[in-house]
Parts: C-alpha cells; sequence; structure tokens
C-alpha cells in the first residue's frame, strides 16, 4: 500500500503518516520515486502508533514498537580500514608529487622570465649605445654638410593593413 492508502484507512492525513514514519524512525521501504511502501507488518505498526496516540501517548513518549533490522555495510571490515589507509597513503603522495611538480614548472617559468627580460636589457643598453654613437658623429659632423637622413620604415603600420585586410577575408 502507498501512504495515501493507510492513511484514508486509518482516517488520517498523509502528512500525519509520514511525520510518523520520520520522528519515529521506522524502516519502511521506498519505491523508485521515493514514496513510502507499506507491508502487512508496516501497516500493523501504523495501527498500533495510532492506537497509541488516540490514547494521548505522545509521538515522542513512543518507544520503537519495531525490532531494528541491522544495516548492510554498516560494519566495519579490516580489510576495508587497509584499502581505505592504502588509497589515503597514495592520494598524500599524489599529492607531494604533484606540489612538486608544480613548483618545478614555477620555477622553470621563471627562469625563462628572468633570461627573456636579461635579454631585452641587453638589446636597450645596445640600443642606448648605439644611439649615443650615432650622436656623437653628429655633433662631430661639420655643420655646412648635409645630415644623412635617416629613413624611417613604418613596417606596423603595412602589418595593420594586412591584417585589417585578412581579417575581411579571413586569410
Amino acid at each position: 500500500m502507498n501512504t495515501g492508502e493507510v492513511a484514508k484507512l486509518l482516517g488520517v492525513s498523509i502528512s500525519t503518516i509520514q511525520r510518523w514514519v520520520k520522528q519515529l524512525g521506522l524502516p519502511m521501504e521506498k519505491n523508485e520515486r521515493g514514496h513510502y511502501l507499506f507491508k502487512d507488518e508496516d501497516i500493523e505498526l501504523i495501527k498500533q502508533i495510532h492506537h497509541k496516540i488516540q490514547q494521548g501517548v505522545l509521538l515522542q513518549d513512543i518507544a520503537p514498537l519495531y525490532e531494528k533490522k541491522s544495516r548492510q555495510g554498516a560494519l566495519k571490515d579490516a580489510k576495508n580500514d587497509q584499502a581505505i589507509e592504502m588509497l589515503s597513503t597514495k592520494m598524500s603522495e599524489m599529492e607531494t608529487r604533484l606540489n612538486a611538480k608544480a613548483d618545478s614548472v614555477t620555477s622553470y617559468q621563471l627562469i625563462q622570465h628572468r633570461r627573456e627580460i636579461e635579454d631585452l636589457q641587453n638589446q636597450i643598453k645596445n640600443l642606448i649605445n648605439r644611439i649615443a654613437t650615432l650622436e656623437s658623429q653628429l655633433k662631430t659632423q661639420p655643420s655646412n654638410e648635409k645630415a644623412p637622413v635617416l629613413e624611417h620604415v613604418d613596417k606596423g603600420r603595412k602589418a595593420k593593413k594586412k591584417n585589417f585586410v585578412s581579417g575581411l577575408f579571413g586569410f
């Protein structure tokens, strides 16, 4: 029987039956939807509870009227404890190795970035030296000579046009 049928049989509401099952911790089976399924012995137990409540006994004062069924899988097993301990140890080892690997990757990346920064600093020093050399050459040239015109090629502008065109046509 379902909850509604048991409630109708006893003349109480469905929520009352559900409350009794929950508050008294009655071991009722459930279907695939999670609804209670009541067997004949379950109905007898609910009838006894209903009778006690009608006599004025409070729900919290009703002692369990059923034999508690032992739950399967609730017992600890030495094999399970060993397996759990072994898994825990392996997990700890894996975490340690993962942290070490992450540290080494981070260290490698820092070294690479440091090298790139040093290369850029060297290029800047070379450019500063080149500018100083060109300025000294310019100062030492006689003023009546025409200074060489340095052509400036704007490579960035061509690249922008190319990127714009390739963006339009998907090149």
